[in-house]
C-alpha cells in the first residue's frame, strides 16, 4: 500500500506545481527529465532506497506528462474555438440556469475529438431543455479562463474551458433534438431533478431550499444571507455534500448488510458513486467516495486500510480525471479536513476516550458514558478539520470563524439525522407524497434547529474575523506556533495543552483589541469595502459609524461584506446609512444589510418614487421603523469628530446624474464621495458646492471615462484616489480617467487590485 502512496503523492504535488508554478511549455520536457531520472535511479542505485527514488520519479513524471496530454486533449481544442462564432452541435448536460439575460446551459460541445465542457449562454425561451437534448446552432466562444482580462480558474477547475453565446437569428436558430429516453451518463441528473421536486413537494417553504442543498449540494435556492452565515460559522460544509453526507450513507447500508461484508461493499460502491453523480461529482463528494470504497475494500483484500495511501491515492484519482481540478478551492479544503482529520482526530478522540470512566456499573453510567465520548470524538472531529482548513479559509475568504468548532459541536448531530430524514422524506415522497409530507414536517424541526443556529451565531460580533488586518494574522501564526510546540513538547512530555490554550485567549483579545483601535486610533477611519462592481464606503470617527452606499457583484451580497466590517468592530449598528442613488451597484445589498445590523437613519435623495429598489429600501425602513431622510436641498450632519457635507441632486435624467455627493470633513482632511454622476454633473457641484482642497476623492462611476473630469481634480486637487471597482464589462477604470488622475498628481488604489482600502486620519491633536 504504502508503494502506492510513493507514486500518488509526487503524482499529485507534480499536477500542482504544474498548475501553480510552472509555465505550460515546459510540462512535457519537465515530464521527461523525471522519467529520465526514475530510469537512472532504477538501474544505478542499489536497496530500497532504489525503488523509493525511482517510484518518487516516476510518479512526478507521470503527473507532469499526464498534466501536458490533458490539456492538450481538452483545452487546445478550446483554445481553436477562442474568439470564433461558429455553427456548433452539443449534448446537454445538466439542466439550465436563469441568468439575467437568458439562461446558462452545460454542454459536452462536439469538436471532432473528445467533448470539451462549455456553458452556453442562450435565451430564456430555450429554458426548457433538459438533459441529453441534442442541439445545434451557432454561437460565439471564448476560453473560460479569462473574464474581463483577468486570469481565473473557475471553470477551468470544473473541466470547464469554454463559454458561449448562442447567436440566434432566422437562418441559424437554435434548434433541439430530444432522445426517445435519456442516456444512461444523465440519470443522476435527472434522479437529482426528481428528488429535488420531491423536496420541494413535501418540505415546508422555510426548509426546502436548505434540505435540496443538504442532500443535492444544490444552493441555487439557499439566499445570500444564509450563505453568508454558513460561512461565518464554518458550517459551509454541511450543503457542500462531502465526507459527512457520504459516511451517513455508507453507515446506513454497511448497518443493514452488517453480516455480508463482500456484498455490502459493492452495493456501498455502487450507491456512493451514483450519490456522487447525483451531487454534480464535485471534488469534495468523489474524495469522499473514493476514500469510502478504499476502506471497505481494503479488508476484502487482505490489506488495512492504510490513512495516507488512501488519501493520496483518491487526490492522484481526482487529478487525473482534470489536473486543473488543483486550483478548485473545494478540493484543497476537502482534503485539508481530512489530513487534519488523520493526524490530529485520532489521537486525540483515543486519548481523551482513554481518560473516560470504565464502562461498569449501570445503565445510567454506561449511557453517560457513550454521550461523553461521542461529545469528544465530535470536538476532535471538528478540531481536527480545523487545523489545515483555517489556513486556506484566511486566505481565499479572508476571515476566520470563531464560533465554528461550538456551532459544529450543537449542529452536527442535527445535520446527520437531518440528512437521512430527509433523504427518506425526498424518496418516499416519489411514491406517497401525504406520508412523505409528514416525515418532512418531523425532519423540519432540525433543519430549523440548524438555520436558527447558524444565523443566530453569525450575527454574534467577532463570530467572525477578517484577516485584512495584521494582528489577526499574527494572532493566527501564534496559534500554529504554539501548536507545534506543544506537538514537539508533548512528546517530551514537557507541556500541558493549559498552558498554549490560555496563551491563544489571551492573544486573540489583544488582536481583537488592537484591530478595534485601528478603527478609533484617528480622528476619522475611511475603508472603501471591496464589494466588486459597487460602492460601500464605511466611515468612523470615535464611537461613530457611517455607510455610503451598500452595492455591488462581489462573491457575497454587499450588505453581507459591510455588516462583517462592522462586526469585526465589535459592533451591530450602524449611526447613519447614506445612498448616493438606488441602483443595484450602490443600494443593492441594503437589504440583507438591515437584516442583520441595526440603522439608525438612512439618507437618500429626494428623487424618482417609483424607482423599484428604491421602493423596497424605503418598505424595509418603514417595517423597521427606521427614520428616512429624503434630501432635496444641502445639508451638514455630526459624524462624531467629523462633519459630513450631503449636496443634494444637481443633474436630471436618471438616477447617476440626480444623486447625492458627499463631503466628509475631519480637521484639515477632506474626502469627497460624488457617486456615479458624470462630468457636466460634477461642473454643477463646483460652481454650487463651494468645494474645498481634498485629500482623499472617491473617483466616479467607479473609474468611468465620463466622470472624474479634469475639471474637477484641478478644482479640488485630491492627493489620492481610490476607485471602487470589480469584474465589469464596461472597461472600468478607463485609461482615460487613469491618466487624469496621474497627471493630477494622484496616488490610486484600487478595490479589484488591492482589496479593501482603508485609509486613517490624524489630526495634529490625536
Amino acid at each position: 500500500m504504502r508503494k502506492l502512496c510513493t507514486v500518488a503523492l509526487p503524482f499529485g504535488a507534480a499536477v500542482f506545481l504544474a498548475v501553480y508554478l510552472l509555465p505550460e511549455g515546459i510540462w512535457l520536457a519537465a515530464g521527461l527529465v523525471c522519467a529520465a531520472a526514475g530510469s537512472a535511479a532504477a538501474l544505478a542505485l542499489r536497496g530500497r532506497c532504489r525503488v523509493r527514488l525511482a517510484l518518487i520519479a516516476f510518479g512526478l513524471a507521470a503527473g507532469l506528462l499526464w498534466t501536458s496530454g490533458y490539456s492538450r486533449l481538452f483545452f487546445a481544442p478550446a483554445q481553436a474555438l477562442n474568439g470564433q462564432t461558429v455553427p456548433f452541435t452539443a449534448t446537454v448536460a445538466d439542466w439550465p440556469r436563469e441568468t439575467d439575460y437568458g439562461i446558462s446551459v452545460l454542454v459536452r460541445l462536439d469538436t471532432g475529438g473528445p467533448a470539451v465542457k462549455t456553458v452556453l449562454y442562450a435565451d430564456g425561451r430555450h429554458a426548457g431543455l433538459a438533459p441529453g437534448d441534442k442541439l445545434a446552432g451557432t454561437a460565439s466562444f471564448r476560453l473560460s479562463n479569462v473574464r474581463y482580462g483577468r486570469t481565473i480558474t473557475y471553470y477551468t477547475s470544473k473541466g470547464v474551458f469554454l463559454l458561449g453565446t448562442v447567436r440566434e437569428s432566422e437562418e441559424t436558430p437554435l434548434t433541439a433534438e430530444r432522445p426517445e429516453r435519456p442516456p444512461v451518463r444523465t440519470w443522476p441528473v435527472w434522479a437529482a431533478r426528481a428528488i429535488g421536486d420531491s423536496v420541494a413537494a413535501v418540505f415546508p417553504a422555510d426548509t426546502g431550499p436548505f434540505a435540496a442543498a443538504l442532500l443535492t449540494g444544490d444552493t441555487a435556492g439557499l439566499d445570500g444571507g444564509l450563505k453568508t452565515a454558513f460561512r461565518r460559522t464554518g458550517t459551509a460544509h454541511i450543503v457542500a455534500v462531502s465526507g459527512l453526507h457520504v459516511s451517513f450513507l455508507a453507515g446506513l447500508v454497511t448497518t443493514v448488510l452488517q453480516r455480508r461484508r463482500r456484498l455490502a461493499a459493492i452495493v456501498c460502491a455502487v450507491l456512493l458513486f451514483f450519490f456522487a453523480a447525483v451531487a454534480g461529482n464535485t471534488p469534495s463528494v468523489l474524495r469522499a467516495v473514493f476514500l469510502q470504497c478504499f476502506l471497505l475494500a481494503a479488508p476484502l483484500v487482505g490489506r488495512e486500510n492504510d490513512a495516507p495511501t488512501a488519501l493520496s491515492a483518491a487526490l492522484m484519482l481526482l487529478l487525473a480525471a482534470n489536473p486543473f481540478a488543483a486550483a478548485s478551492v473545494s478540493l484543497q479544503l476537502s482534503f485539508a479536513s481530512v489530513a487534519g482529520i488523520y493526524l490530529v482526530t485520532r489521537p486525540l478522540s483515543r486519548r481523551w476516550r482513554d481518560r473516560l470512566p470504565k464502562p461498569s456499573g449501570g445503565a445510567l453510567r454506561r449511557w453517560g458514558r457513550r454521550a461523553a465520548a461521542g461529545f469528544t470524538d465530535s470536538l476532535a472531529t471538528t478540531l481536527g478539520a480545523l487545523v489545515f482548513t483555517t489556513p486556506l479559509t484566511a486566505c481565499y475568504f479572508g476571515s476566520v470563524s470563531l464560533v465554528s468548532p461550538l456551532v459544529n459541536l450543537l449542529t452536527l448531530w442535527a445535520v446527520s439525522d437531518g440528512f437521512l430524514g430527509g433523504l427518506a422524506a425526498a424518496l418516499l415522497g416519489l411514491i406517497f407524497p401525504a406520508g412523505a409530507k409528514l416525515l418532512a414536517g418531523l425532519v423540519s424541526l432540525l433543519l430549523r434547529y440548524v438555520l436558527a443556529m447558524s444565523r443566530h451565531m453569525s450575527d454574534v460580533p467577532f463570530a467572525a474575523i477578517p484577516t485584512d488586518s495584521l494582528y489577526p494574522v499574527i494572532w493566527l501564526g501564534m496559534v500554529y506556533a504554539l501548536l507545534l510546540l506543544w506537538v514537539l513538547g508533548r512528546k517530551k512530555g514537557r507541556l500541558r495543552p493549559l498552558l498554549p490554550i490560555c496563551l491563544c485567549v489571551v492573544a486573540l483579545c489583544a488582536a481583537l483589541a488592537a484591530r478595534g483601535a485601528e478603527g478609533s486610533a484617528g480622528t476619522l477611519t475611511v475603508s472603501v469595502l471591496d464589494v466588486g462592481q459597487g460602492q460601500s464606503i464605511l466611515l468612523r470617527s470615535g464611537d461613530a459609524l457611517a455607510l455610503v452606499d451598500c452595492g455591488g457583484n462581489g462573491l457575497q451580497d454587499a450588505g453581507d461584506t459591510a455588516a462583517d466590517a462592522v462586526q469585526a468592530l465589535g459592533r451591530t449598528r450602524l449611526d447613519l446609512l447614506i445612498l448616493t442613488h438606488c441602483h443595484a451597484d450602490h443600494a443593492g445589498g441594503v437589504p440583507q444589510l438591515l437584516d442583520r445590523l441595526e440603522v439608525g437613519a438612512i439618507l437618500l435623495p429626494d428623487t424618482d418614487p417609483e424607482e423599484g429598489l428604491r421602493a423596497e429600501i424605503l418598505a424595509l425602513a418603514g417595517a423597521r421603523d427606521i427614520p428616512v431622510i429624503l434630501l432635496g436641498e444641502n445639508g451638514t450632519a455630526a459624524l462624531g469628530e467629523a462633519e459630513l457635507t450631503l449636496y443634494a441632486p444637481l443633474g436630471d435624467g436618471g438616477a447617476n446624474e440626480e444623486g447625492l455627493s458627499v463631503l466628509c470633513t475631519a480637521g484639515d482632511f477632506d474626502l469627497l464621495i460624488t457617486g456615479d454622476m458624470n462630468q457636466v454633473v460634477e461642473r454643477r457641484l463646483l460652481k454650487y458646492g463651494d468645494l474645498p482642497d481634498i485629500e482623499l476623492l472617491i473617483a466616479g462611476h467607479h473609474g468611468s471615462k465620463h466622470a472624474t473630469s479634469e475639471e474637477l481634480l484641478l478644482a479640488v486637487r485630491p492627493e489620492y484616489a481610490v476607485i471602487s471597482v470589480g469584474d465589469n464589462r464596461y472597461g472600468h477604470p478607463a485609461p482615460e480617467t487613469l491618466e487624469r488622475l496621474s497627471a493630477a498628481g494622484c496616488e490610486i488604489y484600487r478595490t479589484d487590485w488591492m482589496g479593501t482600502v482603508t485609509v486613517t486620519v490624524r489630526t495634529a491633536s490625536d
